[in-house]
């Protein structure tokens, strides 16, 4: 029987090491900040952005809320950003993505102070996982390793498939695999052969963003399967770019949708959090 990754499970494990921490900051005298800034209301930003306040609040994290109507323009977002980059008693800064169609998500994320930058997605952040130096990094495939890492499933020496190449998950990705030593190859809409491919991985991590997508034909028996797709099936429930049911049933390890990866990228959020107001 497959290994369940319970993402629930380790995520508030890492919260509850984070609350000691933050106890211990606050009672050294300093207190974490983060600021959230939605602009408009997307119903399912309004959830992620809900779901950051609680676990700030659960692990003792002061949080700014900037809920801005649509009409907003880019350059008052842009001056927003520029007073908290200012603001010494601001540790981290994040904006909820998707932004309306009027601004530049390029030109918001790289306005945003690398040294507050807690989701990874600055440029310089980029560039510094890339060639190995200190940075933050993007929460959920941050919060993949550290799946991997808690289930005690190795990664030096495996062979380790990535299937999607986005900047948030399958670039990062493949690079915190190659970190720990993992070799890797990355797939996407394009790869030949997709489901050989696939078939070599010990470790398969899929965020390609089609509901259940990869079956049990795509997996080696006993392959770790890492599923970061969510999505909702035609019946209304939540599922992601695997199929679990034929999955499970060959593969070692995997992770459910909902409660695998999902809950893991708050956790490693407010992971970068307490990093940025310990470099502060």
């Amino acid at each position: 029987m497959a290994l369940r990754i319970d993402g629930k499970r380790i995520s508030q494990e890492i919260k509850d090491e984070l609350k000691e921490e933050v106890a211990s900051l606050k009672a050294a005298g300093k207190e974490i900040c983060l600021a959230v800034i939605q602009v408009g209301n997307d119903p399912a930003s309004t959830v992620y952005v809900g779901n950051k306040k609680k676990a700030c609040e659960y692990i003792g994290i002061k949080s700014l809320s900037y809920e801005l109507p649509e009409s907003t323009s880019e350059d008052e977002l842009l001056d927003i950003i520029k007073k908290l980059n200012e603001d010494d008693s601001v540790h981290g800064i994040l904006v909820q993505l998707p932004l309306p169609a009027h601004m530049s998500e390029d030109k918001v994320i790289d306005a945003i102070s690398p040294a507050k930058d807690v989701d990874g997605f600055h440029v310089q952040s980029v560039g510094a996982l890339s060639i190995g130096k200190p940075g933050f990094v993007s929460c959920t495939p941050a919060g993949v390793i550290q799946l991997l890492k808690r289930s005690n499933i190795e990664i030096e020496g495996k062979e380790c498939v990535v299937v999607g190449r986005s900047n948030i998950v399958g670039k990062p990705m493949s690079i915190l695999l190659l970190r720990e030593n993992g070799t890797v190859t990355v797939c996407h809409s394009r790869t030949r052969d997709l489901k050989e491919v696939c078939k070599r991985a010990d470790i398969l991590v899929v965020a390609i963003g089609k509901p259940k997508m990869i079956d049990a034909s795509y997996v080696k028996e006993g392959a770790t399967v890492i599923d970061v797709g969510i999505h909702r099936d035609e019946n209304g429930k939540l599922c992601g770019d695997c199929d679990f049911a034929s999955i499970e049933p060959v593969s070692g390890a995997i992770t459910p949708v909902p409660g695998g990866v999902g809950p893991m990228t708050i956790a490693m959020l407010m992971y970068n959090c307490v990093e940025a107001g310990k470099n502060a």
